[in-house]
């Protein structure tokens, strides 16, 4: 993983204007330690307690955070940049995490019985049963402070484990403060929150037993390398270049108004951010007609009633303006939009034409307010370009045929597609959150495997009539018994005297 130089205090500074919002102090691995210790050594009551007076607990936590949105909502505009109504998606909806998991903790944690697979099993009764790891380590980016956090934080805390959190350098206070309120709740002290950079998540991965890492696919791919190392499991979610579909059946005008706010949504600082636009040539001028007035009409700030606001940091204004201005100059057109504010970390909403893959704006993850349009001549060339890169996080298909849609999203390398629609996967907790090629390993939610993957599962097995003495290939060995049991597992496996007979014919002729 990448180090910084160790310091003591951190300043977190508005993106909007550039002014001090906190300077908090930096936790080093001693730090780290620590906490992580008093964690796990409060993890084996709360593993114990069961999901029940979990899920109690957690709710409560809800509680206090609804309680508290005002608060939240405030503290993240503060210091991620977000306009309102964004900044209130993080501080409201994130709950669902918690209410889902709260709800079915018991029935996903409970023990499962498990069918034979054969007849060497019949006489088995098997089952498996779900124990969490004792501690838990997320390292979070700064988009979605609150999102990535409960995401995760949610299912493993129901599923009974310690959970130690680490956000980025960058937006460190919001995620802090929830963490606070599950201590001002009285709830048991297995959660925290680590404030650092590089060293401090080194530190962190090196402390747990499961690490979920969301960010960058450079650093993820160092994140995995470490714990590899380690033997330790984790789960990635990186880079995403999400590309949505428009053909010429499509209902228009609702694919414009999803993909304006599925590209812009957030300054375009989400991970399943509609990032590039394949549109069918016969409904491509309309499409780029509508899209630039619908964009043209968004509003760039923080203030109320402003549409798109502040990016979290320099470098990735940086990184927008470079993509833009490099389309620019290798003949792409901007219709709207394509510069950056005189003050803060802002760069207006952007729609680009002309483009094709020769351009980062269409290779490379922007992360930022653009949404390049290419003009395709049918849904083949549209499936080849979305499928012509390194990441494979989600996509979008506008068309107007059900059975269209649903073939297409067949043939689309992403872990999620949604139809005529844009986020919504996100939120469908029962649907696993997973990337495809260089957008991560492993996956988010998915119903009980959300639970699941912050557990090791055993495996159980015991005699249904334990009346033997001893089994038939147990010791001691004998002719006459091994000659019983090569005919019993020749019958079990598959190889019986009719296909035995049927073999040598084969193996003669």
């Amino acid at each position: 993983m990448s180090t910084m130089p160790t310091v003591s205090t951190l300043e977190v500074r508005s993106p909007s204007d550039g002014r001090l919002v906190r300077t908090v102090p930096v936790d080093n691995r001693e730090d780290v330690n620590r906490v992580a210790a008093e964690l796990r050594s409060a993890q084996v009551a709360w593993a114990e307690a069961g999901p029940q007076e979990r899920a109690r607990w957690l709710r409560r936590w809800r509680g206090w955070i609804l309680a508290h949105t005002d608060e939240l909502t405030e503290l993240l505009q503060a210091e991620t940049g977000k306009v309102r109504p964004d900044a209130v998606v993080e501080t409201t909806a994130s709950c669902e995490f918690i209410t889902y998991y709260a709800d079915h903790a018991a029935e996903f944690l409970a023990d499962e019985k498990v069918r034979p697979s054969g007849l060497l099993s019949v006489p088995k009764r098997l089952s498996k049963s779900y124990h969490p790891y004792p501690l838990v380590g997320l390292v979070t980016p700064w988009n979605f402070p609150i999102t990535l956090f409960l995401m995760d934080a949610a299912p493993a805390l129901a599923a009974g484990c310690a959970v130690l959190a680490k956000s980025s350098e960058e937006t460190p206070l919001t995620c802090a403060r929830v963490v606070e309120g599950w201590r001002e709740i009285g709830a048991p002290n297995v959660l925290a929150h680590v404030v650092g950079a590089g060293d401090t998540g080194a530190s962190l991965v090196d402390v747990a037993d499961y690490v979920q890492f969301t960010g960058s696919t450079a650093t993820g791919r160092a994140v995995a390398v470490r714990c590899a190392e380690q033997l330790k499991p984790v789960s990635l979610e990186l880079g995403g270049k999400d590309p949505a579909i428009v053909l010429e059946d499509a209902d228009l005008s609702r694919a414009v108004q999803g993909i304006a706010w599925g590209g812009l949504f957030n300054a375009g600082q989400v991970c399943i951010s509609v990032e590039r636009v394949y549109v069918v040539s016969e409904v491509y001028d309309e499409f780029v007609a509508q899209l630039t007035k619908r964009v043209q009409t968004l509003t760039n700030g923080t203030a109320p009633g402003d549409d798109v606001g502040a990016m979290v940091t320099a470098r990735q204004v940086e990184i927008t303006n470079r993509h833009v201005s490099e389309a620019v100059a290798a003949g792409a057109q901007v219709t709207t939009g394509g510069a950056r504010g005189a003050v803060g970390n802002f760069f207006a909403p952007t729609v680009l034409v002309d483009v094709d893959h020769t351009m980062a704006c269409m290779t490379d993850e922007t992360f930022g307010p653009t949404i390049p349009v290419m003009r395709v001549a049918d849904e083949v060339e549209a499936i080849r370009l979305s499928n012509d890169s390194p990441y494979g996080l989600s996509a979008t298909v506008w068309t107007r045929d059900h059975a269209r849609g649903q073939r297409i999203a067949r043939h689309l390398q992403a872990g999620a597609v949604n139809i005529n629609d844009v986020f919504s996967n996100l939120f469908a907790t029962s649907l696993p959150h997973s990337g495809w090629k260089a957008s991560g390993i492993g996956s988010r939610l998915g119903g009980a495997y959300g639970m699941h993957k912050y557990c090791r599962v055993q495996a159980v097995t015991e005699p249904r009539v334990p009346v033997l003495t001893r089994e038939i290939t147990w010791y001691p060995y004998s002719t006459r018994r091994t000659a019983i049991a090569e005919t019993v597992l020749r019958a079990v496996a598959g190889r019986g005297l009719r296909q035995r007979l049927g073999l040598i014919k084969e193996y003669r002729t």
